[in-house]
């Protein structure tokens, strides 16, 4: 026994994995989800879309988080129209009325129907005073924005998105085959790996080997599978990855692109070489999940509890779009609502919901900078 403990520590030595604190377990890949019928996205235009079953596990809100104080001295009055993404509407009405106990002069109209991807075209028409949104802007919106009123939309995150669930803005993440022995990867890596303009200073990144596998692995190409522009998915990896400030990431040429998201955890379980991202509730394959990390940061896994905490840098939000001329102050009405959403107060309602998450008070604290 003793001299099988023994080879047990030289093997684990020899790989540099003694000493180390590793922990290892498998769940089982989620099912596999299908797109919308014409019928569900009729009836999430006329009504918001069916909302999914909560987690069974449930995050506490952020100690931290700032308690909402009305101004005791001040009525406010204002009547604003609002449309909201077919996955809003029923948090968005919690928040207005929650708010409208403190204010009753304040009116928000969010009336359907409720668009699956609205963007910044409505504000620009004038139809519209504010936008809730369950993606960030895509570069058409902020252009044609930009060219009628010669700045940008202003997008507030005003809570978290989901862990997982399908329809409702899950995390993304990176996963590989499960024989793949890399457990985490930087932004800049896979950068050098994705992208043709490399604006994280990486250079090209082709065969596993690059990224310091050794053995069968060393001289192994890289197989990389995304989803074809434009694509929710696809704009945010861009956005967030491939991207910096001022300058936009593009993607390099031999990627395997779906026009969609669904397949792509199949094709990675499928290619031994393979690496791809979808959002964590079309991982419906046996493929081993990624840790991520931006440059000079710890890398975090895609975990419930990681993606609850804003650690995971993946992690989606969910934005209130309006028109504010950076020139001028933003309405005194709208920037109270704003106020009580991103307050302690507002963030319980997320919680109550139990369908997205609440953010925390670092995000919270960035959100409310925005309005001054």
């Amino acid at each position: 026994m003793r001299k099988t403990l023994l080879a047990s520590f030289a093997l684990l030595a020899a790989a540099g994995l003694y000493g180390q604190s590793m922990v290892q377990w498998v769940t089982p890949a989620l099912p596999t989800n299908k797109p919308q019928t014409d019928a569900e996205a009729a009836a999430g235009r006329a009504n918001g879309r069916k909302l999914p079953v909560p987690e069974i596990l449930q995050p506490t809100l952020d100690a931290a988080l700032q308690a909402y104080e009305p101004h005791a001295d001040r009525k406010l009055t204002a009547k604003f129209k609002a449309a909201s993404s077919d996955v809003l509407p029923g948090l968005a009405a919690k928040w207005i009325e929650a708010f409208r106990k403190y204010y009753p002069g304040v009116e928000i109209d969010v009336a359907p129907p409720y668009a699956g991807s609205l963007g910044a075209q409505e504000l620009v028409k004038g139809n519209l005073d504010l936008v809730f949104v369950s993606r960030e802007l895509r570069p058409d919106d902020i252009t044609g924005f930009r060219a009628a009123f010669h700045y940008d939309p202003l997008s507030v995150p005003i809570c978290g998105g989901t862990y997982r669930h399908f329809g409702f803005l899950d995390a993304i993440g990176f996963f590989v085959h499960k024989d793949n022995p890399i457990e985490k990867l930087t932004f800049a890596q896979l950068d050098g790996m994705l992208s043709s303009t490399r604006h994280r200073g990486s250079a090209a990144i082709t065969k596993w080997g690059d990224l310091g596998l050794t053995g069968e692995w060393a001289d192994k190409p890289i197989h990389a599978y995304g989803v074809q522009p434009w694509n929710g998915f696809e704009e945010f990896v861009r956005q967030r990855v491939l991207s910096v400030p001022g300058k936009r990431g593009e993607w390099r040429d031999g990627i395997s692109f779906d026009k969609v998201v669904f397949p792509l955890a199949g094709r990675v379980a499928a290619d031994r070489y393979g690496i791809g991202y979808a959002g964590l509730a079309y991982v419906d394959a046996p493929v081993k999940l990624l840790a991520l990390a931006p440059e000079g940061r710890e890398a975090y896994a895609p975990t419930y509890e990681n993606v609850a905490a804003a650690a995971y840098p993946l992690s989606r939000l969910v934005f209130l779009n309006f028109n504010r001329d950076p020139a001028k102050p933003v309405n005194p009405a709208l920037k109270e609502f704003l106020r009580f959403v991103l307050s302690r107060e507002g963030q319980r309602i997320v919680l109550d919901q139990a369908i997205y998450l609440p953010l925390r008070e670092s995000q919270a604290a960035r959100s409310r900078a925005l309005l001054d």
